[in-house]
Parts: C-alpha cells; sequence; structure tokens
C-alpha cells in the first residue's frame, strides 16, 4: 500500500492537487471503471442463469456442459469479485482509508476483469460450438481471447513499462 500512496502523492504535486483530492478523484474512477465491467458482467449471468431451463440444455453433451459450468462460474466469481470494492468501501467508510479502497479497487477490477473475460470466452464457445462447430467455435474464441489478453492486459502493461514522454 505504501507504493501506492507513494503514487499517489506524487500524482498531487504533479498536478497540484491534495492527497485528498487525488484519492477522491482515483476512487471515483474506479468505480466507472466498475461500472462498466458490472454491465457485461450482469448481461452475461441473466443469459446464463435462463439457459438451463431451455428445453435443449439437455442435448449440449459433456462438452457443452463442461464450458456452460466454466462460463457459470468464472462470471459468478466475476460478479462478486467486480462487487466486493462496494462492501470494502462501505466497511471501510468514514474510517480514513481511502487508499486502501483504491488499492483493494484496482486489484479487485484487474482479477474481475480476467474472469470477465474468461466468461465472455466460454460463453461464445458455448454457443458457437452449436453454431459452427467445435474447431471453427475453438477458433474463434482462441482470438477473442488474444483479443482480449492484449487489449486488457498486455498493451496497458507495455505502456505502463515505457518511461513517460
Amino acid at each position: 500500500m505504501a507504493e501506492k500512496l507513494f503514487d499517489a502523492q506524487r500524482s498531487a504535486l504533479a498536478r497540484g492537487e491534495t492527497l485528498d483530492q487525488v484519492l477522491d478523484r482515483n476512487v471515483n474512477e474506479v468505480l466507472q471503471e466498475i461500472r462498466v465491467a458490472i454491465t457485461a458482467v450482469q448481461v452475461l449471468f441473466a443469459f446464463l442463469l435462463t439457459l438451463p431451463f431451455q428445453a435443449r440444455f439437455a442435448d449440449l453433451g459433456v462438452f457443452g456442459t463442461a464450458v456452460y459450468s466454466v462460463t457459470m462460474t468464472s462470471t459468478g466469481l466475476a460478479t462478486v469479485v467486480l462487487i466486493a470494492p462496494v462492501s470494502f468501501h462501505r466497511m471501510l467508510f468514514r474510517r480514513r482509508q481511502k487508499a486502501a479502497i483504491v488499492q483493494f479497487a484496482d486489484r479487485s477490477l484487474m482479477i474481475g476483469l480476467g474472469l470477465l473475460l474468461v466468461g465472455v470466452v466460454s460463453a461464445v464457445l458455448l454457443v458457437l460450438d452449436v453454431v459452427l462447430g467445435r474447431w471453427p467455435a475453438i477458433a474463434v474464441c482462441a482470438a477473442i481471447g488474444v483479443v482480449g489478453l492484449t487489449t486488457w492486459y498486455l498493451l496497458p502493461l507495455r505502456r505502463r513499462t515505457e518511461r513517460p514522454s
């Protein structure tokens, strides 16, 4: 946490803000990011909750059931992890722990996005396995996984490690 606090202090100096202003802004930014991610999770989760009650669900077979289980589990976990900062904030509200809240929310968001990516890829696999067949579905999902990993993690991490201009 000391590293995050140091980053916030450095940001405060660079922007002419107080540490509290930086932390308030960081909380607001991470909450906006969580709102975007949680909307995707909610839509996917709602879709998944209805599937077992469809007539053709029993026809999925072992592969389809396994993919559905992975999709449901990763999406359920993403839901819990992405909502966790709300509880964390509520439990630490007015305890002067904003830096800890920002750090926890940041980590939760990174983990939640990873779980969401697994959920999205496996949901697409579940549907495309029925529509296109197994190998085309796997190929498309591999491409989606690579694009997701690249845009959500690799490119930002690469940029993060570059020296600022």
